[in-house]
């Protein structure tokens, strides 16, 4: 009896604190949400009154329609080829005895381990001998380079529930490597790689640093129009932009957990 009261007990503590943590983390992006509502002409908490006047002029004002667009030609084109290159280096690394591969895969998760301005300052001197920076090929090759780390690692960990003897059963039965991977290794990797691309996207459209040396007033995402606007005149507007990406990345979330959920309910992945 006394071991049920004690597990309890546990229990309800691990509740309370994971809820007290999801308050603390979550309650300042609330308050940005009620702000963008705000019918105050600065930031104020709690608003006076609501309005949508900051959403009308969020989609409006043409800097900030300009820096969405540009987020969103930047976003999709990375995803797509960080999903390609980071599944295709995953695959290699899990199924093949490549000479030096702890190198190689300590070079392609390097973008994770240094710091970001030193990546965004080298790719700003490349840039600037090859013509790149401004333009939207520098923006997606340079985001896919920061965004391809998370899907290797993400396939990795898909590929590590997959049993390899369905593939040597395939190639047994005289299956090509490319037939095998795309009839069995693919169907059951992807979530991850769903996953991998979801990532990728959210972190692309949150890039900063390396936007900020690369953009020109000309061509620039959101987040250095938003950086540029909390340097200037600060207004709700902020918090209406604030509150769009806050849903995005709450949407990508949940698709990222659907996605999982699908991938862990398939009959062929975990087995031996």
């Amino acid at each position: 009896m006394t071991n049920i009261r004690t597990e309890a007990f546990w229990q309800t503590l691990r509740m309370i604190i994971t809820a007290l943590l999801v308050i603390f983390l979550i309650a300042p992006m609330i308050i940005v949400l009620i702000i963008s509502f705000s019918s105050a002409p600065f930031l104020t908490f709690p608003p006076p009154s609501y309005s949508l006047q900051w959403y009308r002029k969020l989609f409006h004002d043409p800097s900030w329609v300009d820096s969405l667009a540009a987020s969103i030609q930047i976003v999709v084109p990375t995803g797509m080829l960080a999903m390609t290159l980071g599944t295709a280096a995953a695959i290699g690394l899990s199924r093949s005895d490549i000479p030096g591969k702890r190198v190689v895969m300590g070079l392609l998760m390097a973008p994770i381990v240094v710091p970001v301005i030193v990546i965004a300052a080298a790719i700003f001197g490349v840039y600037q001998i090859w013509n790149l920076n401004g333009t939207l090929l520098g923006f997606v090759m340079a985001h896919t380079v920061l965004t391809v780390p998370y899907v290797v690692s993400t396939v990795l960990a898909s590929l590590q529930l997959v049993d390899e003897q369905y593939e040597k059963a395939a190639l047994t039965l005289g299956a090509r490597p490319w037939t095998v991977f795309w009839r069995i290794v693919f169907p059951l990797i992807l979530p991850g790689v769903l996953s991998g691309l979801l990532f990728a996207m959210v972190i692309s459209f949150d890039e900063l640093v390396v936007s900020l040396f690369i953009g020109t007033p000309t061509f620039r995402p959101v987040t250095v129009q938003m950086w540029s606007d909390v340097l200037g005149d600060t207004d709700p507007t902020i918090a209406a932009v604030g509150t769009i990406l806050f849903l995005f990345s709450l949407l990508v979330l949940l698709i990222e957990g659907i996605t999982r959920r699908a991938g862990s309910s398939s009959p062929l992945v975990g087995q031996s």
